[in-house]
């Protein structure tokens, strides 16, 4: 039985999200990941969600993205976000922006149909990724003559506490993907994440990194970049690179053996499932309000703490700023 998914209600809340394909095919090519990026952008500000950070790889995506609380949307916005998506009118929908705005104007039952509609898909991730994964297998499909379904299942989620260590940790393991899998040394070489558009100057992308980092060292964007995220991201002691750029399994383990300790930037090098199968991550404190609140629908018969990372390197002080999870991965949870 699948685990039901852990989210936030009635307030902003922060999600690492994630989809593979079908089979674990390596479909998307340059092009596919290109027009993945254009889409994950123009829904996002569709519909009124904030994308932190994301990679889109050959065969799955990861994306940092935060959902707002439910907020009134005036005609003028509803409007503009509607010619993102529709510009011009398609075989399947017949009204034009023009025709949906003298609808709004006479402001009568179809009106208020109309908004309701709109407003259903508006500030959840949920939705979100559903209208994300619908377009793109629209787009894929008739460009490459195939038909059927392109992701493997519903998408997984992990809910990020949204502040401190915790968020700027996720952020990095996420733009740390093509690294990981030996495609470039360096992130920012790698054009369909977030931290190498951040460094290619779209201010979309540094925004968002700049809310990862937090108020402790985002006054601008160079302060962000050089002061917290790069070095996270680069710092000294991170191991040589060959091949597949991440820390080899045995050395891992070995280190977990030993109680030994490795710097964060090489850890992040590896992957960790606490932070795609732990459903919540963040604080000892966070963690715990999420388990009471979740605990049935979670499928927890009993009483259950948070549970700590592997202590192979130092995720964070004791207390407020230490990184634990609501679930421990059945699997292997590195490697």
């Amino acid at each position: 039985m699948r685990s039901s998914r852990i989210k936030i209600h009635g307030e902003d809340a922060v999600y690492h999200c994630i989809s593979r394909t079908v089979n674990g095919e390596r479909l998307f090519d340059e092009d596919a990941k290109e027009m993945f990026r254009r889409q994950m952008w123009q829904i996002a500000d569709y519909c009124g969600v904030t994308i932190l950070t994301y990679a889109v790889m050959d065969n799955h995506f990861h994306v940092l993205v935060r959902g707002s609380k439910k907020a009134p949307v005036s005609d003028d916005e509803l409007l503009r976000r509607f010619r993102i998506l529709y510009p011009k009118p398609t075989r399947f929908q017949s009204a034009s922006p023009a025709a949906i705005e003298a609808l709004l104007k006479a402001d009568g039952a179809d009106a208020g149909a109309w908004r309701k509609q709109q407003l259903a898909l508006m500030s959840d991730v949920s939705a979100f990724m559903k209208l994300l994964k619908q377009r793109f297998t629209i787009w894929f499909n008739k460009t490459h003559a195939r038909f059927g379904t392109l992701w493997a299942e519903r998408f997984k989620s992990v809910l990020v506490q949204p502040t401190g260590r915790v968020i700027r940790t996720m952020a990095a393991y996420i733009d740390l993907n093509p690294v990981r899998a030996g495609l470039v040394e360096d992130p920012k070489d790698y054009r369909f994440c977030g931290y190498s558009e951040a460094v290619a100057g779209r201010n979309k992308a540094r925004a968002g990194l700049i809310e990862v980092v937090g108020e402790d060292y985002a006054r601008t964007w160079k302060c962000a970049h050089e002061d917290c995220y790069r070095p996270m991201l680069m710092g000294s002691g991170v191991m040589p690179r060959t091949g597949a750029a991440r820390v080899p399994d045995r050395l891992f383990e070995e280190t977990v053996r030993a109680n030994g300790k490795l710097p964060l930037m090489t850890v992040l090098r590896c992957r960790i499932r606490y932070f795609t199968e732990g459903a919540v991550l963040g604080g000892r404190e966070f963690v715990a309000r999420q388990i009471a609140l979740n605990r049935h629908k979670a499928g927890l018969r009993r009483a259950k703490q948070p549970q700590a990372l592997p202590p192979v390197c130092d995720w964070g002080d004791a207390g407020a700023d230490e990184i634990m999870v609501m679930r421990v991965p059945r699997r292997q949870a590195h490697g």
